[in-house]
Order: structure tokens, then C-alpha cells, then sequence
């Protein structure tokens, strides 16, 4: 088995976030091209900065310093709940696709906050 080296790659949050990013990813490129560089980099943006956060968040960093980069990763899961609002209101996301992405995010950002409060 390979040994992981960073911290946040043994976190299952951080695993779960890297695939709530898969699936927003895939979802983005259904939307149209006038919204490529405006909500579908943005909902992208969203989902990346999740894991993103919790990664350097909990690698050589204190408790409170790794909650304050959750905290981050929840605002950035709240974002991608924003977004896919805004493109469902748009006629751009299926009600199907809208809900995978809640759901996933409703979970994930349940588990951080979970992750958060027993640091």
C-alpha cells in the first residue's frame, strides 16, 4: 500500500471534497459558453477552493489555524450551493444535476463542521 505523505490525503473530507470537485467539474462542462468564464468558472473555483483549503490548512499548522482554513473550505462549500441556484434559475443545470451537487455539498460541509468542532 502507499504510504501517504501529506497529512490532508488521509482526511476523508479532503477525499470526499477532491470529488465533489470530479462532479461539479463534469457538470460545468454542460453549461453553455456565454457562462464558461462566468458561473462555470466560478462554481469550479468554489469546489477547488474546498479542497484546496482543508489541504493547507492541515499540514504544519496549528489547530486554530486549520479551523480558521475549514472555516474557509464551509464558506466555499456555501458557494457552490449559491451557484448552482443561480444556474438552476437559469435553465442551465438539470433539476437532477442540482440536486447531486446539494446533496454532496450538504454532506461534505456536514463533515467538516464535524471535523471543525472536534479540533
Amino acid at each position: 500500500m502507499e504510504t501517504k505523505k501529506f497529512k490532508f490525503e488521509n482526511l476523508r473530507v479532503w477525499n470526499e471534497s477532491v470529488e465533489l470537485s470530479g462532479l461539479v467539474h463534469a457538470i460545468s462542462l454542460k453549461f453553455p459558453k456565454d457562462e464558461l468564464y462566468i458561473l462555470a468558472s466560478q462554481i469550479k473555483r468554489a469546489a477547488d477552493s474546498v479542497s484546496l483549503n482543508i489541504a493547507e490548512g492541515s499540514t504544519g499548522q496549528t489547530n486554530p489555524e486549520f479551523k480558521r482554513f475549514l472555516g474557509i473550505a464551509i464558506r466555499s462549500g456555501i458557494e457552490i450551493i449559491g451557484c448552482i441556484y443561480l444556474a438552476k434559475r437559469r435553465s442551465i443545470i438539470s433539476e437532477e444535476d442540482f440536486n447531486l451537487i446539494y446533496d454532496k455539498t450538504n454532506t461534505l460541509v456536514t463533515q467538516i463542521q464535524s471535523l471543525r468542532k472536534k479540533l
